[in-house]
C-alpha cells in the first residue's frame, strides 16, 4: 500500500511566502519548494510508511490568493503532486488525492490501493472544472489511477482549507508544520490516533513495551 490530495476572489498582492511573482501570477517552483518543505515534515511527524496513508486537499486558487474553486492552475497543481509523489515513492506510505465538492469529495488512489483497502469504486474522472487542478493531475500522473467514494487515512495535509476531515480516521490530532502557508493559502495538518477506551482502570500501554508510532 502506498498515497492522498485535492483543490479549489480575486485576491490581491503577493503571498506571505512570496509565491507570487510581481504579474500575481504563481511560481510552481517556489510552490514546490514551500510543499516539500510541508509534506517531508508530517510524513516525519506522522510515521508515514508502507502500510500508511496519507490524505491530501489542496486548493489552486487559494495558493494563487484566490477565492476556493475560480482559478484553478494546471501548473501548481502538477507542482504539488510531483512532491506527493515524490514522498511516495521514497516513503511508500500510500496516498489519497481529494476532489471537490463537484465529486462529492472523492478520492483519486491507485488501484493497489483500493484493493489492499477494499474501498468502494465511484465513476467519473477528474478535471480542473469538476474534481478540481489538483485531483485532475493525480489522476493523470497516477499509473493505475481510481477514484473511490472515502477512505479513512491516517494522516492528512489540508492546503487552502478544502475541509478534509471527513476522511482521517478517528482520533483526529493537530499537527503544527512550521511553514504554515503555501502560496498565499493557509496549510492545516494532521495525524490520528486510535480511539482510548475504558474508564479510570484502563491500561494504554503494555508495562515495558516500547510505544508504536501511529
Amino acid at each position: 500500500m502506498r498515497w492522498l490530495v485535492m483543490v479549489g476572489d480575486e485576491g490581491s498582492g503577493a503571498s506571505a511566502s512570496g509565491a507570487r511573482t510581481p504579474a500575481g501570477n504563481i511560481d510552481p517552483g517556489l510552490v514546490a519548494q514551500e510543499a516539500r518543505s510541508v509534506v517531508g515534515e508530517v510524513v516525519e511527524a506522522a510515521g508515514l510508511g508502507p502500510g500508511r496513508l496519507l490524505v491530501v486537499g489542496c486548493s489552486t486558487s487559494e495558493v494563487a490568493g484566490r477565492r476556493i474553486g475560480t482559478a484553478g492552475s494546471e501548473e501548481v497543481a502538477a507542482a504539488v503532486v510531483g512532491v506527493l509523489l515524490d514522498a511516495v515513492a521514497r516513503h511508500g506510505f500510500a496516498l489519497a488525492v481529494q476532489c471537490c465538492e463537484h465529486l462529492n469529495r472523492a478520492l483519486v488512489v491507485e488501484d493497489a490501493t483500493r484493493r489492499a483497502l477494499g474501498l468502494e469504486e465511484v465513476s467519473a474522472v477528474p478535471v480542473r472544472t469538476a474534481g478540481g487542478a489538483t485531483a485532475a493531475a493525480a489522476y493523470r500522473a497516477m499509473p493505475a489511477p481510481v477514484l473511490v467514494e472515502e477512505v479513512r487515512a491516517d494522516a492528512g495535509i489540508d492546503i487552502g482549507s478544502t475541509l478534509i476531515g471527513m476522511h482521517l480516521r478517528p482520533v483526529a490530532v493537530p499537527l503544527r508544520p512550521a511553514r504554515r502557508t503555501i502560496g498565499a493559502a493557509p496549510v492545516t495538518a494532521a495525524t490520528t490516533r486510535p480511539p482510548l477506551i475504558g474508564g479510570v482502570r484502563a491500561v494504554y500501554r503494555q508495562e515495558g513495551a516500547v510505544p508504536a508510532r501511529r
